[in-house]
């Protein structure tokens, strides 16, 4: 079986941290944009698309800077998998700019970027960041 690899993507976002961390953070947030519907107990996260639902346990967080996921098998056990969210700000120039690690199979790697590229789009205009 192939090994997920890691990438990281940076897009700019005209938003305040503030107010970008209640979308990556909440469930609700996260349904405006990431899945169409998030629900959670606790630090277990479910993502649900269309007709697939995923599992996630909140592996860690820092107030107004990031969030990370750590994905879950079916049997409810963590995996080595996750995909964290960062908020970057210039200290400069103010600019604001979200970090995305994930993992996806080599074969699927394009793919998953062009995913994200999706995801993010749906997010800037959530916030009105277009």
């Amino acid at each position: 079986m192939s090994v997920k690899v890691k990438y990281e993507l940076e897009f700019p976002i005209q938003s305040s941290p503030q107010l970008l961390y209640q979308y990556i953070s909440t469930p609700s947030g996260l349904s405006e944009w990431f899945a169409d519907n998030v629900n959670s107990r606790g630090e277990f996260f479910t993502f649900i698309w269309d007709d697939s639902e995923e599992k996630a346990k909140l592996a860690s967080k820092k107030s107004g800077e990031r969030i990370k996921f750590k994905w879950l098998d079916e049997e409810g056990n963590e995996t080595d998998y996750f995909f964290e969210l960062k908020i970057l700000e210039d200290e400069i120039t103010k600019d604001v700019s979200i970090m995305i690690s994930d993992f996806a199979y080599e074969e699927e790697l394009d793919e998953s970027k062009l995913l994200w590229e999706n995801q993010i789009s749906d997010l800037k205009h959530v916030l009105g960041s277009v």
